[in-house]
């Protein structure tokens, strides 16, 4: 293993993280330079920003051929935005859950992942497939944007209030110097995806990993640590219903935007490796599943519960790994979790869910 290897990967990291700030900053003025809402401003902007390097690093490798990259990117960061930042988020500090999240934008996030895994089942996506899942975003973000200008009113402040629209900078260039701030944001995240995908495919070819692999962890967590520095400083800080909305947000976005552009600019059918079809498509499902009963009961995410996503996380890496060095373990690991510890686990968040049901609706707990 080269050192160039390694600087591409670190290199293209820290490219995509600050492109995606400073693109997040120039938009988010911009847009509050013109009076739109901060509302909409946090819902649509901040929300694309932070998932702008899943968006990069699937759109340029799709764009190269290199489709496993952009599927295992897409699904590895969903997995981690659950399991690895919910996870770590929940035991700062139990975290929050809106009513809003658990009728709507959840169940959303859940029918995204279906639709994404169902057109996949041919064994790629197409263009229309891609068509299919970017115009589902746009439905999606125009239904954010009508209900939110109904719910705003005027003088209402957010957190993105006083991060962005307070530090529009009144100088009469402002215009010019946020859209400057955006094209340098594109050209880091760009420069930053070529990069990080460089790095990656050499990196699989030295360890003798796949790149669907390589896409599910190191890929993976790389282009989510925008969701995983936005959570845990929102937990640090107290603004604990902000860390869950920003990762159902980016899973959203993910699923869509990012596969659906994806589809959209490969010059040909991106291939979905088998594998991704009958294993890492069904535990991001079971992943997203799994936030309904745990969000409902008390509308909260306990320490607890955050200690469980993360040891999903820790062994679903551990089985990625021990499979792609042909390790004979993996097949009794994964029977092990398979046959015992998930339905231990969905029996426990049944129960869970049905009691929090149960005392809501003010009837008695069953002795």
């Amino acid at each position: 293993m080269s050192i160039e290897m390694f600087v591409y990967l670190i290199g293209g990291f820290i490219l995509l993280v600050f492109g995606a700030e400073v693109l997040v900053r120039g938009a988010a003025r911009l847009a509050a330079r013109f009076g739109i809402s901060p509302l909409i401003i946090g819902l649509t902007v901040v929300a694309f920003g932070t998932s702008a390097p899943e968006m990069a690093v699937s759109t340029q490798s799709a764009f190269l051929g290199q489709g496993d990259i952009a599927i295992g990117n897409v699904i590895g960061s969903n997995i981690f935005n659950v399991l690895g930042v919910l996870g770590l988020s929940a035991l700062i500090t139990p975290l929050l859950v809106s009513r809003q999240l658990v009728r709507l934008d959840v169940p959303l996030m859940i029918a995204a992942g279906f639709l994404a895994w169902f057109l996949a089942l041919d064994g790629s996506y197409s263009r229309l497939d891609g068509l299919i899942l970017f115009a589902c975003i746009i439905s999606y973000t125009g239904y954010l944007i009508i209900s939110s200008l109904k719910a705003w009113k005027p003088g209402q402040a957010l957190q993105s209030d006083e991060e962005y629209s307070a530090q529009v900078n009144p100088h009469r260039y402002a215009t010019l110097m946020n859209t400057a701030y955006i094209l340098a944001g594109l050209a880091l995240l760009v420069t930053g995806s070529n990069l990080l995908v460089s790095g990656a495919v050499s990196l699989a070819q030295a360890l003798g990993l796949s790149e669907l692999v390589i896409g599910l962890t190191i890929i993976a967590v790389g282009t989510s640590l925008p969701e995983l520095a936005t959570s845990l400083i929102a937990a640090w800080k107290g603004e604990r219903d902000i860390a869950v909305g920003n990762i159902v947000g980016s899973n959203l976005f993910n699923l869509l935007a990012v596969l659906g552009l994806a589809g959209l600019v490969s010059p040909e059918k991106i291939a979905v490796a088998r594998s991704a079809i009958e294993f890492d498509f069904p535990v991001m499902m079971a992943v997203m599943v799994a936030c309904l009963p745990i969000f409902f009961a008390g509308y909260r995410i306990n320490r607890w519960e955050g200690a469980l996503f993360l040891s999903y996380y820790v062994a679903y890496t551990a089985y990625l790994i021990m499979q792609s060095n042909g390790d004979s373990f993996a097949n009794t690991f994964a029977d092990a979790i398979i046959g015992y510890v998930v339905p231990l686990t969905a029996i426990t968040l049944f129960v869970i869910a049905a009691r929090a049901w149960r005392i809501q609706r003010g009837l008695p707990l069953e002795k």
